[in-house]
Order: C-alpha cells, then structure tokens, then sequence
C-alpha cells in the first residue's frame, strides 16, 4: 500500500468515527430570564433595605446577566458573579459549600479554586433536576440574606424554569 493510501485510508476512518460522535443537548438559561432575575433580584433586597449586586451566569459559569443597586458596594461587582460561578459550578447553593468547608477540613481547599468563592448567596438555577445557570447575590449584611433574596425570586418565577 502506497503512503496515500494509508493517509486516505486513515482519513476516512477518522471522519467515520467522527460521524458518529455523539452530540449532548444541554439546557441553559436565556439571556432574557437572566436579565430578568437579576433585576429582580437587586429589586428585592432593596425591597429589605439591602443594597446588592446580582449576577446570573449560565450552566458553565459564564455571565449571562447583572444589575447593582445605585448604593451598592464596588466589591460586590466581583463577590456576587464569584458567588454565582461557584454555584453553577457546584450546582448547590454557596452557603452548603461554605457549611460544609467549616466543618470537613478536606473542603476547605475548595477555596484553591480560581473563581470558587465560599460565601452565601450563590444560588442554583434549575429547571426540573438541570441546573441551567446561577444567581449570585453580595451586599446584603449576611450571605444567608444575599440568598434569601435569590430565593425569594426564583420561587416567584418558578414557572420560568418548569
């Protein structure tokens, strides 16, 4: 066999494998539902007396949506989007990661992470059992208020994500 029979031999072996690659389908939030729970979230804890920024990444991590309260910290620009990637990321609320890195000392290296920041207020977004994105809320005086917010509107617009 000549060297470009091998090649074209190798070639089509290769693209016939690649015809049969699988392809995932994965759910993700839209941009329009992420700039709509962000809002409301910021509308909520104003709502408490808590000035916060809110931000909402997709189901990788990435931003997809912010707001930030005309009051609110220049630290919570970064705090709330590390809040909600670690979230997404984990695919659990912030405040269980943080819980559980007090108390299993093997946890506490979560903190290495690039991006990973153990503090409440990261909250999953799902539709059924798919996490689909992340809120990420910092400026409220307690990560648990920061995630009461997210929660209290992603209970009000659960029909978004049924």
């Amino acid at each position: 066999m000549s060297r470009y029979s091998l090649a074209a031999l190798f070639c089509s072996l290769t693209f016939a494998g690649a015809a049969n690659a699988a392809v995932l389908k994965e759910s993700n939030i839209s941009t329009a539902d992420a700039q709509k729970l962000a809002a409301a979230t910021v509308a909520a804890c104003q709502a408490k007396g808590y000035n916060v920024s809110a931000a909402v990444v997709d189901r990788a991590g990435l931003l997809k949506a912010f707001a930030r309260a005309d009051n609110a910290g220049p630290h919570t620009i970064e705090a709330s989007q590390a809040k909600a990637f670690t979230s997404a990321s984990a695919k659990t609320p912030t405040l269980a990661i943080m819980e559980n890195a007090q108390k299993n000392p093997v946890a506490a290296n979560l903190t290495d992470i690039p991006g990973f920041l153990l503090l409440g207020g990261g909250v999953p977004v799902k539709a059924g059992d798919a996490v689909i994105g992340a809120i990420g809320v910092a400026g409220a005086p307690g990560g648990h208020l920061d995630a009461q917010c997210a929660d209290e509107v992603l209970a009000a617009n659960a029909e978004l994500f049924k």
